[in-house]
């Protein structure tokens, strides 16, 4: 298991007892009842990697909450989001603003208000939470300071490549409550990872950075889990994380280092909590 930090061990130290109140655990009749539907056969095999019943019990996340999920691309999450959420809750779908030059598989995230239902509708049908869609230049008023949590799955470093942090941020905060709070998985680096390895083209962040990132915005780590750890990721690939499965980057269907790979698994992630602070 990688060195925790002292900033996080900081953190936890004088915080985690404050997380009483919300880390009430997530009822477990309702969350294996979402993951056992068959509208997620094809999603399974990945649970065992991103352990969802486990992280949205650690991010204290449960039915009847307005939760917004940044960057829901396919729908992996929102499949158990929205209808885990149950009727009483909402779920937020947030984009980006995207830069005109990126095209392609980037225009999945244009136009969040009307893509994003739109989606759900196909993932669930009309099962579960109220379903919105927003990118972060759209306007916020609405549904300021409504949400209990934000959930970002593994997109701190696309924040970073492409030049999103400032905006997002100050959307979550925006969103969030005054005692609203971040979940954060992020594929992770070594924490003696080179710099240049770590903007973001690779994937993999240093959770030394993404702690320091969050709090200058006003975000204060308040716990940190090895829920999805992955002690067999060496964190360097020459490819990045997409070396790792489901993509195998340059590793041909077949090959011995295809099967080494898959041996490995996917990436090492930190699991972090963060509290708005005001």
């Amino acid at each position: 298991m990688r060195a925790l930090l002292c900033l996080a061990a900081a953190s936890l130290a004088i915080s985690t007892p404050a997380l009483a109140d919300h880390h009430a655990a997530a009822p477990a009749a309702e969350i294996a009842s979402v993951l056992e539907n068959p509208r997620r056969d094809e999603d399974r095999a990945r649970d065992a990697h991103r352990n969802p019943a486990e992280t949205l019990e650690f991010f204290g996340v449960e039915p009847g909450m307005t939760v917004v999920d940044y960057m829901p691309a396919g729908g992996w999450y929102s499949r158990v989001l929205i209808p885990y959420l149950g009727e009483d809750g909402t779920y937020v779908g947030l984009n980006p603003e995207l830069h005109p030059e990126l095209t392609g598989y980037w225009d999945m995230y244009r136009n969040a208000a009307m893509r994003i239902p739109a989606d759900a509708a196909e993932w669930v049908g009309d099962e579960g939470a109220n379903v919105i869609g927003l990118n972060t230049d759209d306007d916020l008023d609405a549904l300021a300071r409504t949400a209990d949590r934000v959930l970002v799955f593994r997109e701190v470093h696309n924040m970073r490549r492409f030049g999103w942090t400032h905006d997002t941020m100050l959307a979550f905060r925006a969103l969030l409550k005054d005692d609203g709070m971040v979940g954060v998985v992020q594929h992770r680096a070594a924490e003696d990872a080179p710099f240049d390895y770590t903007l973001g083209q690779n994937g993999y962040q240093r959770t030394e950075d993404v702690v320091g990132l969050f709090a200058a915005y006003g975000f204060e780590l308040v716990s940190q889990s090895e829920i999805n750890a992955n002690p067999a990721d060496p964190a360097d690939w020459d490819g990045g994380v997409w070396s790792l499965p489901p993509s195998y980057r340059g590793a041909e269907e077949g090959s011995a280092e295809r099967a080494r790979r898959a041996e490995i698994g996917e990436s090492d992630r930190m699991t972090l909590l963060f509290r708005k602070v005001n």
